[in-house]
């Protein structure tokens, strides 16, 4: 069967979440400047998409690779002048050698995805195994807290004169958020599901995996994290 990750990360994603820009990225990058150095050190983005923090982590004199399932996200990665250094794959089998990477970003909720609790903790295994000892994990998620307290279930926008109504709900069991994106002039739809992990939930994980967190933000601009924050900004380090 299709995963719906599979099918959403293209051309339509891309179009419909054009306020993910350059600017938004270069936040982020701002702040893991401040958790950890990145120039000349070889920089691993997991799940690049289009290359857009790739691109900024570049600049600052990193040695980066990214890593994505989405042929369309990787081509529009390959685009860039220069071009990124991208590979295709799946993130619970990660095609390098143990100790590859000084530096591991998993930015912009792109973590989450699976079906089970056991193929997230695969992710986690590999992160810790493609890096060095002492290399340093940053993982920028959703805070689950706020998600299910603030829930919208109803929307319509429209996005590059394209109408997109939206609709949110959590799965029967609270352990998902599942988003559909109905774009209502073209009668098709999208539907996007992710694992709410709680931030204390997503540290016991990373601590299994060997990487314990040392740093916790709730937004780019390195708030504190709490329990109204709109990330879970978390920076670890391999054991």
């Amino acid at each position: 069967m299709t995963e719906w990750f599979e099918q959403w990360f293209g051309e339509e994603y891309l179009r419909l979440y054009p306020h993910r820009d350059e600017r938004d990225a270069a936040e982020a990058v701002a702040l893991i400047t401040t958790a950890t150095p990145l120039e000349n050190r070889a920089v691993f983005d997991l799940a690049c998409g289009p290359g857009r923090h790739a691109q900024v982590i570049r600049q600052t004199g990193a040695k980066v690779v990214g890593l994505d399932l989405s042929l369309p996200l990787l081509r529009r990665a390959r685009a860039g002048i220069p071009p990124l250094a991208v590979i295709r794959g799946d993130m619970r089998i990660l095609p390098f050698g143990n100790d590859t990477f000084d530096v591991v970003t998993n930015l912009f909720t792109s973590f989450g995805y699976f079906t089970t609790d056991e193929q997230h903790t695969a992710v986690l295994s590999e992160v810790a195994r493609v890096l060095r000892t002492g290399g340093t994990f940053i993982i920028d998620f959703l805070n689950a807290e706020q998600v299910r307290a603030e829930l919208v279930s109803k929307e319509e926008r429209v996005v590059a004169n394209q109408r997109v109504a939206i609709e949110r709900h959590l799965s029967g069991d609270d352990r998902f958020v599942v988003k559909e994106m109905h774009l209502v002039d073209e009668g098709r739809s999208f539907l996007e599901r992710v694992r709410l992990y709680t931030p204390a939930e997503l540290e016991a994980m990373l601590d299994s995996a060997g990487l314990a967190v040392r740093e916790r933000f709730g937004d780019y601009s390195g708030s504190p994290l709490t329990l109204q924050s709109p990330r879970a900004f978390l920076v670890a380090e391999r054991r």
